[in-house]
């Protein structure tokens, strides 16, 4: 077939093939040929940040269509099978099973691939890697939301820095999977003003327009401004006093 500048557009199957573009099936339909691609495999398990490492292994494994080892046992084969049958099933799960499992056992570190070899199957291995590390991660979470909790602010450093200090532990919280709206994280920073912001604090607190996270860092660091250089025209009075005394 030519188009109408002459040039020859036929394409054969077996050149489609080759590109890795597309397939033409017996019937004349055309299909997008689907390459599995390896390149998301997860770096190796070091003992940290199990539930980011987990969704990684799980993508992996889902592309490579063996994500259901993770939670399948060995199948109940239904009467009717042949003796060959049976074995040729049994053979094919135990092969699927074999692969999903060293897959995660390649992802960890030695450290961990000595304790955890032990697991015969792809799901004893999984559940165990659940338990021990999602407990570890509650045990975390109770730790940054105790570090939060017990955060005071004092009047020997600036404002500003200690904000930044706090925004650090609320953001280890929101990578913990716990959710706090902005609202309630500008409430808790006004909250944690230090003594002698007292009257602040109660301004801020009495603002019926709510504000954002950057809008309070924003009239913090005015009213920090504000008080330094109030200090500075303070301390400059006194000296110009206390040198008229002397004279």
């Amino acid at each position: 077939m030519a188009d109408n500048t002459g040039r020859d557009t036929n394409i054969s199957t077996s050149d489609a093939a080759a590109s890795g573009s597309i397939v033409k099936q017996p019937e004349g339909k055309i299909t997008p040929m689907v390459s599995t691609n390896h390149s998301e495999k997860p770096e190796k398990f070091y003992g940290l940040n199990f539930k980011t490492w987990q969704q990684k292994m799980l993508f992996y494994l889902t592309t490579l269509n063996l994500s259901r080892f993770l939670s399948e046992d060995a199948p109940k084969l239904s009467e009717g099978l042949t003796d060959a049958q049976a074995v040729n099933a049994i053979d094919a799960w135990k092969h699927s099973d074999f692969l999903c499992r060293n897959y995660v056992m390649n992802c960890l570190h030695d450290s961990l691939y000595n304790v955890y070899q032990i697991h015969k199957t792809a799901k004893a291995l999984w559940e165990s890697l659940d338990r021990k590390y999602k407990t570890e991660d509650a045990g975390a979470k109770k730790f940054v939301v105790g570090k939060f909790l017990d955060y005071k602010m004092v009047d020997s450093k600036t404002v500003i820095s200690q904000v930044q200090e706090i925004q650090i532990i609320l953001h280890e919280i929101l990578a913990e999977g716990m959710i706090l709206s902005e609202t309630f994280q500008v409430a808790a920073v006004i909250e944690k003003l230090p003594p002698g912001w007292k009257d602040f604090k109660n301004y801020l607190k009495h603002k019926r327009k709510e504000m954002s996270m950057e809008d309070l860092i924003v009239r913090l660091r005015i009213e920090e401004d504000n008080r330094g250089s109030d200090c500075k025209a303070t301390t400059f009075v006194d000296a110009k006093a206390n040198i008229v005394e002397y004279k």
